[in-house]
């Protein structure tokens, strides 16, 4: 790294990401991980038997983009659907507790969307969703529009719009918080799912990672440098997005800009317990990087130095600036 990223980054942490103000829209989670240990095989059915010694729940989905920036010092807003239930309940005092703006979530839904996962030792034995993915009542959305709008009128300067693919993230509520926001000159970055992607056209990042761009683009993608940019040069074209930010494992981050510039950066060495969730670390805090002013590719480098602390942990992890100052 030379000396003068590591100064922009070090003061970004130490000075200026209290100044960030952002917006997360997309679909929330809760997780749930119970952890114990497996001794012996059911008399009931040959089934292991797990007996719990740790229960964690934390924030899923869109929310833990939320939680990323928090852990990072900015100040967030969030917005999304969650159930009137014991689940949602779990989940709005964690939004308190990590110090997240909740006035954007709206009871919605019968149930909230948790993953309850089962761990015996380190090794994931099985998950548990529970979900709605019905499509919104025009009430709803309006609902969310205007807490959405809202916040825009109280000054955010980005919205993150996080698409696990839950039935939240339709083309109309796309394209009208992506209007909302060029606006008021508000930056977009989208964290995209599934092949309609012209839901997000006018978005300035897209961040998909290099299986979501082949499904985007219909073929098997090798992760190499030409086959990328190409896939990104047509997905400027065919649905109008400035920059295409690829996540590429092993490989890094590379970023294709609709001029037909690009900056890569490579992953450091580390070791990978877990990839769940490093993508919302990426965006979350890149985003919070290009509402100071950071240059681009000193905001990718801080990115993926802060995914590469995220894998090292196990189930999804919120990043905080004193680790990433610490790994500096």
């Amino acid at each position: 790294m030379e000396k003068e990223t590591k100064e922009v980054i070090t003061d970004f942490l130490e000075h200026k990401v209290a100044q960030c103000s952002v917006l997360v829209f997309g679909d929330v989670m809760l997780d749930r991980y119970f952890s114990g240990d497996v001794l012996r095989i059911s008399p009931e059915a040959p089934v292991p038997v797990n007996r719990i010694e740790e229960k964690k729940d934390t924030l899923g989905g869109a929310a833990n983009v939320a939680h990323n920036l928090a852990r990072l010092g900015a100040r967030v807003t969030l917005a999304g659907i969650i159930g009137d239930d014991h689940h949602g309940r779990v989940f709005m005092k964690k939004l308190k507790k990590f110090g997240i703006d909740g006035t954007g979530i709206c009871k919605g839904r019968q149930r909230t969307t948790t993953k309850i996962r089962i761990l015996g030792g380190h090794q994931q034995m099985i998950r548990l969703d529970f979900e709605e993915t019905d499509p919104l009542t025009d009430e709803l959305e309006q609902m969310l529009l205007s807490q959405i709008a809202q916040a825009v009128q109280k000054g955010v300067q980005a919205i993150i719009i996080s698409d696990y693919g839950k039935g939240l993230c339709t083309e109309q509520m796309c394209q009208n918080i992506i209007r909302l926001a060029q606006e008021h000159h508000v930056l977009v970055v989208v964290d995209p799912k599934g092949t309609h992607w012209e839901k997000y056209a006018g978005a300035d990042y897209i961040t998909p990672n290099v299986k979501e761009t082949a499904v985007v683009m219909g073929e098997p993608l090798r992760n190499e440098d030409e086959p990328l940019r190409g896939a990104a040069q047509a997905i400027h074209e065919r649905y109008q997005l400035r920059n295409v930010m690829i996540t590429r494992s092993e490989r890094g981050i590379t970023l294709f800009s609709e001029q037909g510039d690009e900056i890569n950066v490579p992953t450091l060495a580390q070791e990978v317990f877990d990839v769940s969730g490093a993508g919302d670390t990426v965006i979350a805090t890149f985003v919070a990087a290009m509402t100071t002013g950071m240059d681009v590719a000193s905001a990718l480098y801080l990115a993926n130095l802060a995914a590469g602390i995220e894998v090292g942990h196990l189930g999804t992890y919120a990043v905080s600036g004193e680790e990433i100052l610490a790994r500096l």
